[in-house]
């Protein structure tokens, strides 16, 4: 028998392994063991370190292309967003450019009209920019708190507006801080003009939990020439908002025949909801009416007539009660004897 014959494999005696059953609970009570550990005493943190030291450098490199892919497509969409941003302001500004020599020919023609009509001439409201601090906690109301106060001579009734309208009014002030009702709440009113008609009305906070966040013409009659997208303008006659100012658009006519009157819905022009920055006007001087002037000065008359008379009445009164304690006190002079 020759050696290449012969069987070099280990005799099954020897060739016994544990079960896969007992090779299964050992890994995992040795993976639950090394999880434990390392949960309790944290020993894999030095191997991890080094792992992770040791794979920066790959992490860097492979990174690269795709930082490189990111940041050129970011370049490209900045390039576009900054040709397109040029674009519409060159637009604007040719716009701004024509409405601003429009406006000064306009100022030029209006300044001669009103020298011609001897009228006088329009005084430029004063005004101040505040920030809006934050909402008001009621949440029955529709008020916001402003930075500005009796400090920066912020008075009641001074209007709010925004870049494009009309926003509200203060009706609160504190020293530091003022608080402002905006259009929209239920309690809030403005005398409204309509340029198109020539009409003038009052606009009230929409209180309805269905168009909340607009404003009502109310008791305007069902015959009257409001359209669906006319702008509203403040009338000035309240003697606090300057005439011209921008309220609101007209977005809904409701025509009932079973009613004498009209539902009105607009919406504000100016934003209402998440203003950040307002300007604080100073109002104007309120009107007096002539007849409510000559009342006031016949009242007062009538109070300095009654007090006159009821001054000379005291003083009389006055004078005969010293009169009579006088001629009680004077003594009696004795009787002369006739003998």
């Amino acid at each position: 028998m020759s050696l290449e014959t012969l069987d070099h494999r280990a005799p099954s005696l020897f060739k016994q392994q544990a079960s896969r059953t007992s090779q299964l609970a050992l890994y995992s009570a040795l993976a639950l063991f090394l999880m434990v550990a390392d949960a309790r005493f944290k020993i894999t943190t030095p191997v991890r370190s080094a792992v992770s030291a040791a794979l920066a450098p790959v992490q860097w490199v492979v990174a690269q292309p795709v930082l490189a892919y990111q940041n050129a497509s970011r370049y490209a969409e900045v390039q576009q967003q900054a040709v397109a941003r040029e674009d519409a302001a060159r637009k604007e500004l040719v716009v701004m450019a024509q409405r601003a020599e429009l406006a000064d020919e306009l100022i030029k023609e209006n300044e001669h009209l009103r020298s011609m009509l001897e009228l006088r001439e329009r005084s430029i409201t004063p005004g101040q920019v505040a920030e809006v601090v934050y909402d008001s906690p009621d949440p029955y109301t529709r008020r916001v708190v402003i930075d500005k106060g009796q400090v920066d001579k912020i008075v009641p009734g001074s209007p709010v507006l925004d870049e494009k309208g009309v926003i509200g009014q203060v009706t609160r002030v504190y020293p530091t801080r003022a608080e402002v009702t905006l259009l929209i709440d239920r309690d809030q009113a403005i005398p409204v003009f309509n340029p198109r008609t020539g009409a003038r009305s009052v606009a009230y906070g929409d209180a309805s939990s269905l168009r909340s966040g607009g404003l009502e013409l109310r008791f305007m009659p069902s015959n009257a020439d409001v359209q669906v997208g006319d702008l509203l303008t403040t009338s000035g006659v309240d003697g606090l908002y300057p005439s011209g100012l921008p309220v609101a658009k007209v977005v809904t006519v409701d025509r009932r025949a079973d009613s004498a009157f009209t539902r009105i819905y607009c919406e504000p022009v100016g934003r209402v909801q998440g203003v950040r920055h307002v300007m604080v006007l100073t109002p104007q001087g309120r009107t007096e009416h002539p007849e409510a002037a000559n009342m006031q000065v016949q009242v007062d008359a009538e109070k300095a007539d009654r007090a006159a008379k009821a001054r000379s009445k005291n003083e009389q009164a006055a004078a005969e009660k010293k009169a009579a304690e006088a001629r009680a006190n004077k003594p009696e002079k004795p009787a002369k004897d006739p003998a």
